[in-house]
């Protein structure tokens, strides 16, 4: 009799036990759940603030015959990196232009720097009378703003004509937004090639040492590590070629395990210092399509050229098979067909 009752509490005990840990399992799913929805609501609000559509007709490029699905079709995005903490805030320059490609049948991304010194033509509707004729294409940005075209329009426009492709989307972001974030991932890690110093602008240009071999940079570190272009050391070190190693390291510690608990620090910081045309949803599509992509795997095409003196300024003068080189290779990447090979072959 008393076996009967020791298994009888046994088994209130064994019961009482599992409802613990079912209702344990459940608080913990609730929490996380209430957690999820908050920060893709949060999310939301920050891409909302962050959008700034391109006004263009069908919403497409005019090189595109139909407007792409993001995360069905290749597209292409173009990268925008905004100097304007020397001008308070106002008529920035696009100091950082890269045009990346994301093709979801083959997993697969591309990176093509256009360098900041490239000369373009601007007509006086895009960049006023008075600034009509042959700038630099980091030009675009300030022109655009100062004549009404169109900040970020106008960028986008300039890399379309001179690399004669659709630019689908773009993303900009000022120095103060490149700092912070980075800063809210925790830092990257970016194996440093050669060793060089650079000021820090946030630290009255306080020199900040890098040394060859892989480094972890804070938000001021890395923002010093792409900018330094000046000295002797970028033609053997080039800041395209670290600017491309930035992105991927930060591609890297963006899609890791952690990061989704500092989703509520990085909307923060996305609203006021990020504008893209990608809405919300698209934005969703992107993070689902490429999460598990290995940034290791990234492949960076260049524009051939070199600086020249024009007119009494530098500029960088790309050469004619180079461009065609780096408008075939993103074409490809598109699927899209290169008229500018078909022409040469026939």
């Amino acid at each position: 009799m008393n076996e009967l009752r020791s298994d009888h509490r046994k088994q209130k005990k064994s019961k009482k036990l599992k409802k613990r840990i079912i209702y344990s399992v459940l608080l913990i799913f609730a929490i996380l759940l209430g957690a999820g929805i908050y920060i893709f609501y949060q999310a939301m609000d920050a891409a909302n603030d962050s959008y700034d559509s391109l006004d263009r007709p069908g919403e497409k490029s005019e090189r595109r015959e139909e407007a792409v699905t993001i995360g069905d079709d290749p597209i292409s995005i173009l990268l925008i990196g905004v100097e304007d903490y020397s001008s308070g805030g106002e008529n920035g320059r696009a100091d950082t232009q890269i045009v990346v490609t994301l093709n979801p049948k083959t997993n697969k991304m591309t990176m093509t720097s256009v360098p900041r010194d490239t000369r373009v033509e601007f007509t006086a509707e895009e960049a006023t009378e008075l600034h009509a004729g042959f700038h630099r294409i980091n030009s675009s940005y300030t022109y655009g703003s100062m004549s009404g075209y169109g900040a970020n329009k106008l960028t986008v426009e300039k890399v379309e004509d001179l690399l004669d492709i659709p630019i689908d989307e773009y993303i900009t972001v000022n120095f103060e937004g490149f700092r912070d974030i980075v800063d809210s991932l925790g830092g990257v890690t970016i194996d440093i090639k050669e060793g060089f110093w650079e000021k820090n602008i946030y630290n009255n240009n306080e020199k900040v040492y890098f040394t060859q071999g892989p480094s972890e940079l804070n938000g001021e570190e890395a923002l010093a590590f792409v900018r330094m272009r000046k000295r002797d050391v970028n033609t053997i070190y080039p800041r395209d070629e670290r600017q491309r190693q930035f992105i991927q390291a930060t591609i890297d510690q963006a899609i890791s395990a952690g990061t989704i608990f500092k989703v509520g620090e990085i909307t923060d910081i996305l609203g006021e210092n990020v504008e893209t045309s990608l809405k919300a949803s698209e934005i969703y599509a992107l993070q689902k399509a490429y999460s598990s992509m290995d940034a290791s795997e990234i492949e960076t095409f260049e524009i051939e050229g070199e600086d020249n003196r024009v007119d009494g300024l530098w500029y960088f003068i790309y050469t004619e098979d180079g461009l065609a080189t780096a408008s075939s290779q993103i074409k490809q990447e598109l699927e899209l067909e290169d008229t500018t090979t078909s022409n040469t072959t026939e």
